[in-house]
């Protein structure tokens, strides 16, 4: 065959991205190496995994343990990017943003972030860091919203809302992660004066618009697109409320009103313009279809029940099946009607997500559990003991390896096939 320039081009071309995919060693990277979890609940915050190549199922001992190392307290879930690991802790009184090594869990660097919310349920931080274009996005159980960089720690901007914005935190600590929209920064630190929701400039901090005078809810925002028009879902502690993204307008809102005013589950958006929401403390859940009129968008009720009340974890909808805890039993629900597919107690007020045609549940004293995804049944395809202690924080899949903690530890289990 004849070389030329133009195919020595087009080589170089098709081998760029397995250069790009090798270590500093020349070795090819593993998946583990440059897997992704940039968020609260994944990707696009449906706590659901594009990953395949999953175990099809555990061995009696479990998934092999990789390391385990302590961590400090808090309920921050895991966020990983290109072998790293961040999350948020407290120690003593300080809180903190850390990033760590996912080869060993080494601490790589730390941030201070304020004062470690301390009450008795437990301490430290509650939301989850966001990682966008190399800039983590945190949020202190106390009101403290950063900028980092994941490179190395450096502090981009930060604000505390309560000074700068008069947010007043509900009465467990902020909890819902921050929400990157475009280029802004979204949260719910609660407050008057319409300045309930926040949306800042993403990369200098500036407020370019606030919303409305609810309470704080425990719940992240999420974007979604329904009827054909961008929102911001928002949780707030007595209603669930549709926002534009472009200047903070209220299109629709629903009032749902809760024991304690906890509304912490993640509202989940279905095929055809529907929306999924559930809160523990005997409220219950709701399907809302979504629809676009002369005068707007609005939200209208399809059905309700109390067969799922998800009190401070959040349900998954896969392969067109609803999947979460109803207070402290893990079930199934169609998603069409409400009705209730199979149950399973055991495991508490626990969390999940799915993967791979599987379902990984943890239940709320430290039990990890591989189930089938499926409606047909309970199918349980391994189980380990985790952690004998408080586990309120969902797991974390990135390259075959799943990351938990509890109060103390964090641990890394390989559940690649």
């Amino acid at each position: 065959m004849r070389v030329t320039r133009s195919t020595i081009l087009v080589a170089l071309w098709c081998l760029a991205p397995l250069a790009l995919a090798a270590d500093d060693t020349g070795k090819r990277a593993e998946p583990w190496q440059t897997a992704s979890w940039p968020q609260w609940r994944g990707p696009d915050r449906t706590g659901v995994s594009e990953e395949t190549g999953l175990a099809a199922s555990w061995p009696e001992s479990g998934p092999k343990e990789l390391w385990r190392r302590p961590l400090g307290q808090g309920f921050s879930a895991i966020v990983v990017d290109a072998g790293r690991l961040y999350t948020q802790y407290g120690a003593g009184d300080a809180a903190y943003l850390a990033a760590l090594s996912a080869a060993d869990g080494s601490e790589l660097w730390k941030v201070h972030t304020g004062t470690s919310f301390k009450d008795s349920y437990g301490n430290g931080p509650r939301a989850t860091p966001t990682l966008e274009a190399g800039i983590l996005y945190a949020l202190s159980s106390s009101g403290d919203l950063l900028a980092v960089k994941a490179s190395d720690g450096e502090v981009v901007w930060q604000h505390d809302l309560r000074e700068a914005f008069g947010a007043k935190p509900p009465r467990w600590g902020l909890s819902g992660s921050p929400l990157i929209e475009g280029d802004l920064v979204i949260v719910n630190p609660g407050g008057d004066e319409g300045r309930s929701i926040l949306a800042l400039d993403k990369n200098t901090g500036e407020l370019r618009w606030s919303a409305r005078n609810d309470r704080a809810g425990y719940a992240g925002p999420v974007a979604m697109t329904l009827a054909g028009v961008r929102q911001i879902l928002v949780f707030v502690g007595d209603k669930l409320v549709s926002l534009d993204p472009a200047d903070g307008e209220t299109f629709w809102e629903l009032g749902w009103k809760t024991d304690w005013g906890v509304n912490a589950s993640t509202p989940i958006q279905l095929v055809g313009n529907r929306v999924f929401l559930s809160t523990g403390y005997e409220r219950g859940a709701i399907m809302l279809e979504v629809s676009k009129t002369e005068s707007g968008v609005q939200a209208e009720e399809l059905w309700r029940n109390r067969e799922m009340r998800n009190k401070f974890s959040s349900s998954v909808l896969y392969g067109g099946m609803l999947y979460g805890f109803d207070e402290g039993t893990l079930k199934c629900v169609d998603p069409a009607n409400g009705t209730t597919r199979w149950r399973q107690r055991g495991l508490g007020h626990g969390s999940l997500f799915a993967a791979d045609g599987k379902l990984i549940a943890l239940s709320d004293r430290g039990k990890l559990v591989l189930l089938e995804a499926t409606p047909e049944g309970y199918t349980e395809l391994g189980s380990v003991e985790a952690f004998k202690t408080k586990t309120w924080t969902v797991p974390t899949l990135a390259g075959g390896r799943l990351y938990v903690r509890d109060e103390k530890e964090i641990v890394a289990l390989d559940i690649s096939r």
